[in-house]
């Protein structure tokens, strides 16, 4: 019942692996109309047609505006919503084409940590059986077992394991996170998408539980989808980031890379409003403000995505198509028409 660990000498090799390699990913949300007969009368495009590769043992951040599509592709990677077309391969296995057993099995070794720590755990199921229920699901060990293996991930995440028994109401929101890690980590698993695991958290408990999301991700060798809005979290906890806008990736490369020189205008605008603690270097930063509203997702704009509100747009942006990412140098990709 021992939790897997990593060795030393695997890591540098295992940096290079694609352990998650998405292409073309689309989801679309029909939108209907009609009482008795519905028909579909057009699309949300949630994300739309997504490229990125995770490697083992790094962490991706994804980040961008409320609803620019950050949730829907980490679930959509999970099967948890199935993709409207592209291809999605964990380990080497296609995951679009399973279905059933075939899909079940591929879940031991992918999970979720959900974005809210008080709508995730049933309140009618303690400690012990929410952790637990991953393993009764994959028939994974038995009942004595469970138990002590419960009590061995509860102490990993920093719980007393006498706490086994309590529901979850009696636990503060941190405490709740702390379970959520657990129930994910159940399986053993090799890569977790981590959904905004800190936003409803209060800022002195957001530093603890990322602390712990990084020893874990050292002792156990994990890979993350990091899926957030703290762009300073993000650029302590994360080994490449990639920003998306209205459902497209517009930027991707090495953290280090993105932050100190952000290419697509977006990119430039998010980062201009990161506060700096040098009282001197902030009061030198120029803001950029975006002017008009986030475009509806059932309705892009003709051209690039972002034309609508882009500092630097010129006609060539309205006509064009929206661009592809291009490497504009080592590991460093941008979709925009300006730049490349």
């Amino acid at each position: 019942m021992e939790i897997k660990t990593a060795t030393a000498s695997q890591e540098t090799k295992q940096q290079r692996e694609v352990i998650l390699s998405v292409r073309g990913l689309k989801k679309y949300f029909p939108i209907t109309s009609g009482i008795i007969v519905q028909r579909q009368v057009g699309a949300v495009k949630a994300v739309d047609a997504v490229d990125f590769d995770v490697y083992k043992g790094e962490t991706l951040g994804l980040v961008g505006e409320s609803g620019c599509g950050k949730s829907t592709t980490g679930r959509t990677v999970l099967q948890l919503y199935r993709p409207t077309a592209g291809s999605v391969q964990f380990e080497g296995e296609e995951l679009t084409t399973l279905r059933g057993e075939e899909l079940r099995r591929i879940r031991r070794r992918m999970q979720i940590i959900f974005q809210d720590p008080f709508a995730s755990l049933n309140p009618r199921m303690t400690v012990g059986n929410i952790v637990s229920e991953p393993l009764v699901i994959h028939n994974v060990y038995n009942k004595k077992q469970r138990r002590e293996f419960v009590e061995e991930l509860l102490v990993k995440v920093g719980l007393n394991p006498f706490y086994i028994n309590r529901y979850p109401h009696e636990f503060s929101g941190g405490q709740r996170q702390r379970i959520g890690i657990a129930r994910a980590l159940a399986l053993n698993p090799s890569f977790i998408v981590a959904d905004e695991p800190i936003s409803a958290l209060d800022v002195s408990i957001q530093a603890q539980v990322v602390n712990l999301l990084e020893d874990l991700q050292k002792e156990l060798n994990l890979t993350y989808l990091f899926i957030a809005h703290d762009l300073s979290m993000v650029r302590h906890i994360c080994d490449r980031v990639a920003v998306m806008y209205l459902g497209k990736i517009v930027e991707i490369g090495p953290t280090n890379l993105v932050y100190n020189n952000p290419l697509h205008p977006y990119t430039q605008s998010l980062l201009s409003a990161v506060p700096v603690p040098d009282p001197t270097v902030e009061e030198q930063r120029q803001r950029i403000i975006l002017g008009g509203d986030v475009p509806s997702p059932a309705n892009p704009p003709k051209g690039c995505n972002f034309n609508t509100r882009c500092p630097v747009a010129v006609d060539y942006c309205y006509q064009e198509p929206d661009p592809e990412l291009v490497e504009i140098e080592p590991g460093h990709f941008v979709a925009c028409h300006r730049v490349t």
